[in-house]
């Protein structure tokens, strides 16, 4: 990519991003689009706008989220969104103090230096289903209990829209109507609110049948066990039950909203083969997607589409075509490939028999950080220089050291390009929100008939820790290992963490609200792969400098060394405390004892609750023997 491409790229990147924060300071002051740009205040009773909307500061927003603090974010948004703003805080300190020290020394000499000009030419929402989190494991009763509630969203629809009828056509209103075939194509067709109501009718027997019967008879080889003392539940959760591990396994509960109920009764062995079996597939999958990820990354330049593609040469040659499809095409085609993935791995991780939802979600954002490190820049960087050097290595096979070193500067450029398409398009889109407040006019316009309907139309999502964090320090990756190379893309990675930083101050104060809480059990995770990224960086500059035959490079050889020290002293002195609860802070006493009812309940799937809205004594007297119903759980 030529000097004016890349400006090209960075121009229009810029402006769109202007553009994007001019549409959202507009959008966000109309009332009707309030529920898209202030769900999460609105669902908590606030105000979206503090101060009214007519008289606000479109640019209020900044100050808002540069004043807000910390305790401000737990409040609103929990733990797990704190410790995700402290994560982004931590990078964008390194990367400012390594703006500062290297960039003074290295842009003159990167400015200067010619010994490589002649290789500089070459060149990316998971989330588990309701079903899966709420239901305990027997088909039949979720089953029938997904059936019931699909019936009544039908009826209540069908009532809305008769009711509607009645305002706008004559007053004894249409009664709506629908087939009973399939998919509602085919069939007889009968009256809507008449033929649900039979089948909600039909079905509350058959659901209240089936729950006593789970309750009775079917109940899975794991349980929840409450406890009326925290440092009694912590103790438990760290102790060996069995001398067998896998006649007994105990751990910490989750929160209800986490709980993965059909993985509750899989037994110790069978979630260990599972986890290996994954663990398989998903190395097999990133060393084999690596293989088109590099031809992405080749074919998309237009130097090796003309030579692929002789006839397409007139057009490309245009040149402000050429200069357009310069600027974008690799990146765009890179970040589309890469949205495919992240479905596959949340399925995998949940396949592993993980319990809980936020543990799915790390292990599943691990997965995708290994993945997207090996095949976006190690598969980028690699698969461009080999494909552009390959004649020579065929001829000198020898030279394929030199030559790779000698190519991998030429990358550059294609990474900042990258991370400044990240950070300009991805949170301009972000903070604008253009394509959610599409989704939701068109579904209120068309689509919405009832208020249920309407709500979730809106109704917004939590974070996406899932791919977001592996997405952030895929860029600290690139960003440290192209630091030496270019470090011309530290200024884009202070910019990415910086703006990234502020927009999703803003989206977790007014916009997501947190689908669970981890209390912060993602820092080891992050921190490790920081970790990570820093001794890959280092690695890769140690080959580099001596493939350069630097003569200082044996001075790099203790800093990898270092780094995994350090690591080993972070997962023995502070991991454990991020999976176990300890002693010392179960045995302090809290200020608010919640009720040992109220959580009782909280853990029971909606599949199991009784028509009534009542629990019957009778029916759980074993999950409630020996505990009063008026004891309070510590």
């Amino acid at each position: 990519m030529d000097l004016s491409s890349f400006l090209t790229s960075l121009g229009t990147s810029f402006a769109v991003f202007v553009i994007l924060m001019f549409l959202f300071a507009w959008l966000s002051t109309k009332p009707g689009n309030a529920v898209v740009y202030y769900p999460n205040r609105i669902l908590k009773g606030l105000e979206p706008c503090e101060g009214g909307s007519k008289t606000r500061n479109p640019f209020a927003w900044i100050k808002e989220a540069l004043t807000s603090t910390e305790q401000e974010v737990i409040a609103i948004s929990g733990v797990d969104t704190a410790v995700y703003f402290v994560f982004l805080s931590t990078v964008l300190g390194i990367l400012v103090l390594s703006s500062l020290i290297l960039l003074p020394m290295l842009l003159p000499v990167s400015a200067t230096d010619t010994g490589d000009t002649a290789t500089n030419t070459t060149t990316s929402n998971g989330t588990f289903s309701d079903l899966d989190k709420l239901s305990i494991g027997n088909v039949e009763v979720n089953k029938l209990w997904k059936e019931l509630e699909g019936f009544r969203k039908k009826l209540e629809r069908a009532e809305a829209v008769y009711a509607a009828s009645k305002t706008t056509g004559s007053p004894e209103g249409t009664r709506p109507t629908n087939k009973t075939g399939f998919l509602g194509l085919c069939g007889a067709k009968v009256d809507s609110i008449e033929y649900y109501t039979k089948k909600i009718n039909e079905t509350i027997p058959k659901l209240e049948a089936e729950q006593k019967a789970t309750l009775r008879e079917k109940q899975l080889n794991a349980a929840i066990v409450f406890f009326t003392s925290r440092a009694a539940a912590a103790s438990a959760a760290q102790s060996l039950h069995a001398q067998m591990v896998d006649k007994w396994t105990v751990t910490d509960a989750s929160e209800p909203r986490q709980v993965l109920w059909p993985n509750l009764k899989i037994k110790f062995f069978q979630r260990q083969v599972r986890q290996y079996v994954v663990y398989i597939i998903v190395a097999l999958t990133v060393v084999f997607y690596m293989i088109p990820i590099a031809f992405i990354s080749a074919f998309t330049t237009l130097d090796n589409l003309v030579k692929l593609i002789p006839f397409i040469k007139p057009v490309v040659n245009q040149s402000a075509l050429k200069t357009v499809l310069e600027a974008f095409l690799p990146q765009l085609a890179l970040i589309i490939f890469l949205a495919l993935l992240p479905k596959l791995l949340f399925a995998l991780s949940k396949a592993e028999g993980i319990p809980s939802q936020s543990h799915a979600v790390r292990a599943a954002s691990g997965k995708y950080f290994y993945f997207t490190v090996f095949n976006v820049f190690l598969g980028v960087t690699i698969g461009g220089t080999l494909f552009s050097t390959f004649k020579e290595i065929e001829k000198e096979p020898n030279k394929i050291i030199s030559l790779l070193a000698t190519s991998l500067p030429g990358n550059a450029t294609y990474f900042v390009t990258f991370v400044a398409l990240k950070f300009f398009m991805g949170y301009g889109l972000e903070l604008s929100r253009l394509v959610p407040l599409i989704i939701f006019h068109l579904k209120r316009k068309y689509l919405c008939k009832t208020e249920g309907e309407l709500k979730a139309a809106w109704q917004p999502s939590d974070l996406g820790y899932g791919t977001r964090v592996p997405g952030d320090l895929l860029i600290v990756t690139i960003v440290l290992c192209y630091s030496v190379i270019a470090p011309l893309i530290i200024p884009f990675g202070v910019l990415y963490f910086g703006i990234g930083w502020l927009v999703l101050r803003n989206q977790a104060l007014k916009v997501y609200c947190p689908a669970y809480e981890s209390y912060g059990r993602f820092w080891p995770h992050m921190q490790i792969r920081i970790l990570a990224a820093l001794i890959l960086y280092q690695v890769t500059m140690l080959g580099f400098f001596g493939v350069k035959k630097f003569i200082y490079a044996p001075f790099v050889i203790p800093l990898p060394i270092l780094s995994l020290i350090f690591c080993y002293v972070c997962s023995k002195k502070f991991y454990r405390f991020f999976k176990d609860a300890a002693l010392e802070v179960a045995s302090h006493e809290l200020k608010d004892i919640p009720n040992m009812e109220q959580i009782y309940k909280s853990y029971l799937p909606p599949s199991l609750i009784s028509e009534k809205g009542l629990l019957d004594d009778d029916q759980f007297e074993d999950a409630k023997s020996n505990v009063s119903r008026t004891t309070s759980f510590a």
